[in-house]
């Protein structure tokens, strides 16, 4: 199996894909050393608190001024444009330690030209070249990634806590992917949060098509951590759902 370069994680909202988003990029960026480049595609933008860094421009920002010029200014080549983006992009990189994100704001309108999402796509590519591994917190479709952000994804992580609704989606999204071939992601897998007991986390997965990667209990360190506003980059190595988040990416092959 080829390495792993493109991590999405999507689910159902408030199920706590951002945070496990947070989580992975926390143990690939502070303990295995990796460079990460995490790409907030979500609209509710939670990834960067959970960080803890600071947005200053959105993809969708920069896409709504290039359209802006473009408009007033009809003759820009499609090298002016790619040079304006590159630029604009570059620049709207919030780093951290060993890690960058990159949030992309909105859904693209009406507003917005094909020219100027493809050129962002491409650009967004080249960016992750400079990355060992690109984590992206997505939206609760597989669709939305796919044509906003990456035009292939590696791996996939679908999240859900326990409740039906949770499930519901998280099979939604297996089927979205198994029936649609634009989206082909070499690996798919089920990850839950807030368990309480394996026999707990069967009974719910029963006749569940994803394939289950791993269970995160409800854990005490990102209760308070949220609570009082630190970044989950700040969890204890120690902390239960970080002994779950290093058997996740052992599964992947990614550093373990």
């Amino acid at each position: 199996m080829n390495e792993i370069k493109t991590i999405a994680v999507c689910g159902k909202g408030g199920v706590g894909k951002t945070s496990l988003a947070a989580l992975l990029v926390a143990e690939m960026s502070r303990e295995l050393r990796k460079r990460i480049l995490a790409i907030d595609a979500d609209p509710a933008s939670g990834l960067a608190l959970s960080l803890g860094v600071t947005v200053l421009k959105t993809i969708d920002d920069i896409r709504r001024e290039i359209v802006g010029r473009l408009r007033e200014r009809a003759g820009d080549d499609r090298s002016v444009v790619s040079e304006l983006l590159d630029y604009e992009v570059f620049h709207a990189l919030a780093e951290g330690s060993n890690t960058a994100l990159l949030a992309i704001g909105r859904p693209e309108d009406a507003g917005c030209y094909c020219r100027v999402n493809a050129l962002l796509r491409d650009i967004i590519a080249d960016l992750a070249e400079n990355f060992d591994i690109v984590v992206i917190d997505g939206e609760a479709g597989v669709e939305q990634i796919n044509r906003r952000v990456m035009e292939r994804v590696d791996y996939l992580l679908i999240v859900s806590d326990l409740s039906a609704k949770g499930i519901a989606v998280s099979r939604t999204i297996w089927h979205l992917i198994h029936d649609n071939r634009a989206l082909s992601p070499r690996g798919v897998g089920l990850v839950l949060n807030r368990g309480r007991s394996d026999r707990e986390v069967s009974e719910v997965l029963r006749d569940s098509p994803v394939e289950l990667l791993g269970w995160i209990p409800e854990d005490e360190h990102i209760r308070n951590l949220d609570i009082s506003g630190t970044p989950l980059t700040e969890i204890p190595r120690t902390a239960p759902s970080m002994t779950v988040v290093r058997n996740i990416l052992h599964r992947l092959s990614i550093g373990y």
